[in-house]
């Protein structure tokens, strides 16, 4: 064996062991990230039930603010599991007794001025609830993003290192208006931290922002619920979680028609 062939030998199997090395570093450095990110669906599990678990109870506030008038309505919310949801608003005095009752894929409205009880169209679930920047479907939440949605994680521009960015979009099937919607949450404990909601053309449409974090009972959630429109200056709607139970038991004619018109 020549010198030139010994050496030429010797750099190809240090140049193997360097390869090898560089490559074992490398693992090394990525697969404490790749542990650490969830599976984005239980990313989005959490997303969906964070005010719901088994069951809940609360009492909340909806503050509606536009460039020209404002007001506050106070509501008691029950709800169990993902299908059942009963609001009653119990003041200001003039909207007070107005009841909202959701039932799987069926939602009803109760208006004490008329005493009549209407039936709302899942053509309708998109719009307006109480004249707020909410939608019927925002406040009983028919769809699941879950159930209803694909999803991914995604890196946004001026994307934090604190959070986790999920992007859902619509399935097919889906009676969704919104393009897509992409969601933030704390890399910690996925709690949200903003909702952004796009039209089907990729316009942003508005902004839901998650604030304030309180415990109540067990679970630890944000307190406050700011939905700001993007298409309407000057407006927005402000949801407070006064105080809530979580997973306690819950009479089932809460959920009936007959309490739509029961006045307490």
């Amino acid at each position: 064996m020549t010198k030139f062939q010994s050496r030429t030998q010797v750099a190809a199997r240090n140049l193997i062991i360097y390869a090898f090395l560089l490559s074992t570093l490398s693992f090394c450095l990525l697969t404490p990230a790749q542990e650490s990110t969830p599976n984005v669906e239980i990313v989005v599990k959490k997303i969906d039930q964070l005010y719901r678990s088994e069951s809940s109870h609360a009492e909340m506030e909806m503050q509606i603010v536009t460039p020209h008038w404002e007001r506050t309505l106070a509501m008691t919310v029950w709800s169990r599991g993902m299908d059942q949801t009963f609001i009653r608003i119990t003041a200001p005095k003039k909207e007070q007794g107005v009841a909202t009752l959701r039932i799987g894929n069926e939602m009803w409205n109760y208006l004490p001025k008329t005493n009549k009880t209407m039936k709302i169209p899942p053509s309708m679930m998109m719009g307006s609830w109480m004249g707020s920047d909410f939608t019927n479907d925002d406040l009983v939440r028919e769809s699941s993003m879950l159930d209803d949605y694909t999803y991914q994680y995604v890196t946004p521009e001026g994307a934090s290192p604190d959070h986790l960015y999920v992007q859902l979009i619509p399935k097919e099937d889906s009676p969704i208006v919104w393009g897509k919607i992409v969601a933030a949450v704390q890399s910690k404990d996925y709690i949200p931290v903003w909702q952004r909601f796009y039209d089907e053309k990729g316009n942003l449409m508005r902004v839901m922002n998650f604030k304030e974090i309180k415990t109540f009972g067990d679970k630890i959630a944000p307190s406050v619920m700011e939905m700001i429109p993007q298409n309407k200056e000057g407006h927005k709607t402000v949801v407070r979680w006064l105080n809530a139970t979580f997973d306690s038991d819950i009479d089932d004619k809460i959920f009936t028609r007959r309490n739509l018109q029961r006045r307490r």
